[in-house]
């Protein structure tokens, strides 16, 4: 198991380019590392809405993932939920629009992504930004530049 002193939590602030063209490539990174993924979305809504895309982003990329009521969750190498479980054994999770994170214990990374532009979603990062921290994870602030690279801000 990861102790919290080892879980890592990045927050990704979400400026020039959209969750949908930014999400499909963290998580081809992730699976190209080997690992699985958690995503946790706020709303049923949108995680269907990101379900559908994350099969089409790409002509010529393939992201296996899947849902509870597609069955095999603890097979699935990136798993979509609301909730907090984590049947596929995931040591990386994905937390967007308005998902809160679960206990670090157990990841080595948390991924926050937020809306550069929702004053919620901002309020929403800083109060968890502080949360993990006082946990004890290494918390990093990544924001995109005007090419929509990323840039380490803190």
């Amino acid at each position: 198991m990861t102790s919290p002193q080892q879980t890592e939590a990045l927050f990704y602030h979400l400026e020039q380019h959209p969750l949908e063209t930014v999400l499909p490539l963290l998580l081809l990174k992730t699976l190209e590392r080997g690992w699985r993924a958690v995503v946790q979305a706020g709303t049923e809504e949108r995680l269907e809405a990101l379900d559908q895309h994350l099969w089409t982003f790409d002509d010529n990329a393939f992201l296996p993932h899947g849902r509870k009521q597609d069955g095999h969750a603890q097979r699935q190498p990136v798993y979509l939920t609301t909730g907090p479980e984590n049947p596929n054994g995931a040591t990386v999770r994905f937390l967007v629009e308005g998902a809160d994170p679960p206990e670090p214990e157990g990841y080595a990374r948390l991924v926050i992504m937020f809306d550069g532009r929702d004053e919620n979603a901002l309020q929403d990062a800083r109060r968890y930004w502080k949360d993990l921290k006082g946990k004890g994870c290494a918390v990093t602030y990544w924001q995109q530049g005007e090419r929509g690279g990323w840039e380490r801000k803190a």
